[in-house]
């Protein structure tokens, strides 16, 4: 019988449980948005929001609290700069969780978990992207034309 006993297992031990919570935590805190599976969402996001709550205190413990938990110091300083003052009149609630399809291999069901009112950052790095793709494309399909120039000319010197 597993009467209390609260929490999700997701198929590790102890040490490697507490090594990818740690990690989806860290993940979600700097990039606003990460797509893993239901399950992994549904336990990472207390954590997330235990970490956003250590960032709305501010003080020095709290900031020793999250830097003890998150993988990186960047991690901690996005939190308490940027994403902790985004919910400061909020009580909880600070995670969405939006279910996204299923996966190749083992047909697990992922889901995207993000913060709320990341949307404006999220838009902003989508246009960065594309800004960049088409940058690329631009300047592949100019070295394509170039070369097909040059296979031209050297054709016309050949006859």
């Amino acid at each position: 019988m597993r009467h209390r006993n609260a929490g999700f297992k997701l198929g590790r031990n102890t040490s490697h449980r507490r090594a990818l919570l740690r990690n989806l935590v860290t993940s979600v805190i700097v990039e606003d948005r990460v797509e893993t599976t239901v399950a992994k969402a549904k336990a990472v996001r207390p954590h997330v929001e235990k970490m956003i709550t250590l960032g709305k205190k501010g003080d020095v413990h709290s900031r020793r609290m999250a830097l003890s938990f998150l993988m990186t110091d960047k991690a901690v300083e996005r939190l308490f700069d940027t994403v902790a003052p985004r919910y400061g009149d909020r009580q909880g609630g600070y995670l969405r969780i939006v279910r996204t399809g299923f996966q190749k291999g083992d047909g697990a069901e992922k889901a995207f978990i993000e913060l709320l009112g990341a949307e404006k950052q999220l838009d902003e790095k989508r246009q960065k992207r594309d800004e960049v793709k088409a940058k690329k494309r631009a300047e592949l399909e100019k070295q394509l034309e170039e070369s097909k120039k040059d296979e031209e000319k050297g054709g016309e010197e050949a006859a």
